[in-house]
């Protein structure tokens, strides 16, 4: 079978739906690939990229499968041979009059933006890969109409104080919004009706600004729900006191299936300060901000500019394709089991049923629902055996269990030679000391703490030399066996200090 990757027409698109990269994948699945010339000349890849590959370039009007960004023109569609299969964002659950011009083609089509949220379809959702691109390129935006510094500064002409960046939902586009605006040094605070949320924005850095409400609850399909009046009167009592103090704010609240929740009123945005700038990701499905403008930049009376675009992942074009491109790839082989260049579209999978707008002319669409778990419910657990609960131990029991281990050492003191005298009250003294550094040092810190502290043992190895070179074979024998352990103690701290620390290092 032939796949054919369509030259995107609609205006101001700049991504493609295949790669050099990509190319190559889809041949090894067994199928030939046709690029339309130009295609991915907006994304910097020319069609010599393409040759080199193992693609043609040629029309994609006699291929098997056609793959595209954005939903064809009515002209593509007519040059569709019949029995083809479109593979594209086709936005069904908005565009009706899409889904009736399909259902009147002998055609399969499906769309990429209505992959389930499943653990196993997580590698083709092209929502979530867009998203991750569109939340930095919100912060990049936002940074350059702000025109000033994100981080604070203290130089030698004055203080510099650094922004103030509120993040409106934390899924995917906001997470990477939250981490990009923090890597610049902003101090970051964000909001989501969901609570799981809260240990992923303290991982990158940011501030989760909870609303209490007992609507507030973990998701059952990873998105947000629409919440009621309560919850909305609280929300607006929050945006309200931070909209005056945010110098930016992006705002990414959607609903899968329904228009953009209003977030923001036009009454917040005139209490911000003049200068501060609003990043509206939800604008292409009415906008989460009053006074947004689709696709456009707007200043309001108070000098707040509001950013309406809609082709975020397209300012990244040739990354945004090429994570584009991988989707497609792995939704290919999913219907490729065979790696024979034979599309199969298969009902009976829960993915591509849920994906699949029309098959071969009918209409399939809206799918049957789907059952998705983003926090699935524990599995009811056998009833505990019981147990003895674990009293603490008294302050008479450890004074006496001290008292005893003190009298212990006492004795072998006395009973020990002078000279060994000194080197056990040494020792005494050493664990005291340990025990209390040890005790007061945070448990994030043991590990890298232990393990450096562990070179210490190379003391024991210099001791076991020592001893070496003595004539009796007990003494020779226990001092190799000390310099073994002491050995693997020594290297085996500094390979997990150096483990860790490449933990933190960039790539």
């Amino acid at each position: 079978m032939i796949i054919g990757v369509l030259r995107e027409v609609s205006p101001g698109e700049t991504r493609v739906a295949a790669t050099p990269a990509t190319v190559g994948q889809l041949m090894k699945l067994g199928y030939d690939v046709v690029v339309e010339s130009g295609a991915g000349e907006l994304s910097n890849f020319s069609d010599v990229a393409y040759a080199d590959a193992g693609a043609s370039i040629g029309s994609a009007s006699e291929a098997d499968v056609v793959l595209g960004v954005n939903a064809p023109s009515p002209e593509q569609l007519d040059g569709l041979k019949p029995g083809a299969t479109l593979i594209s964002t086709l936005n069904a659950r908005f565009d009706e009059s899409l889904v009736q011009d399909l259902s009147k083609r002998p055609l399969t089509a499906l769309s990429m933006d209505a992959v389930p949220r499943i653990s196993r379809a997580q590698s083709l959702d092209v929502l979530s890969s867009m998203a991750n691109i569109a939340g930095y390129r919100a912060v990049v935006e936002a940074a350059h109409e702000f025109g000033r510094f994100f981080t604070g500064q203290v130089t030698a002409a004055g203080k510099v104080p650094p922004a103030k960046v509120l993040i409106v939902g934390a899924g995917v586009a906001g997470l990477s919004a939250i981490g990009s605006a923090g890597s610049m040094g902003a101090i970051v605070r964000a909001t989501d009706p969901r609570p799981e949320v809260a240990d992923q924005v303290a991982s990158l850095g940011g501030e989760y600004l909870a609303i209490e409400n007992p609507e507030a609850e973990v998701s059952a399909t990873g998105y947000a729900k629409e919440m009621g009046d309560d919850y909305k009167a609280r929300e607006a009592q929050l945006y309200t006191a931070q909209s005056s103090e945010a110098d930016i704010i992006i705002t990414t609240a959607l609903i899968p299936g329904r228009p953009a929740p209003r977030i923001i009123t036009a009454a917040m945005v005139a209490s911000m300060k003049p200068g501060s700038v609003i990043v509206d990701m939800a604008a292409a499905n009415g906008g989460n901000v009053e006074g947004t403008v689709a696709g456009e930049k707007v200043v309001t009376d108070n000098g707040v500019t509001i950013l309406g675009y809609t082709d975020l992942p397209g300012r990244l074009p040739a990354q945004a394709s090429q994570l584009y491109g991988q989707n497609l790839v792995n939704l290919l082989k999913l219907m490729t089991p065979g790696k024979d260049g034979q599309l199969v579209v298969d009902f009976d999978d829960v993915v591509i049923r849920s994906m699949t707008v029309v098959k071969d002319g009918e209409c399939t669409w809206p799918p049957p629902p789907v059952q998705v778990s983003a926090a699935p419910a524990a599995a009811a657990a056998p009833a505990p055996m019981p147990v003895a609960a674990k009293e603490p131990m008294s302050q008479g029991k450890r004074i006496g269990m001290v008292a005893v281990a003190a009298a212990v050492l006492f004795a072998l003191i006395a009973a020990a030679p002078a000279a060994l005298q000194g080197h056990l009250i040494v020792f005494a003294l050493a664990i005291v000391v340990g025990f209390y550094v040890i005790g007061h040092v945070h448990h994030a810190l043991h590990t890298p703490l232990m393990s450096v502290t562990n070179a210490i043992s190379s003391i024991i190895i210099v001791g076991a030399l020592l001893q070496v070179g003595v004539d009796n074979v007990i003494v020779t024998t226990l001092a190799l066996a000390a310099i073994l352990l002491a050995s693997i103690n020594i290297f085996g701290g500094f390979a997990v200090t150096r483990r860790m620390l490449a933990m933190f290092s960039r790539s």
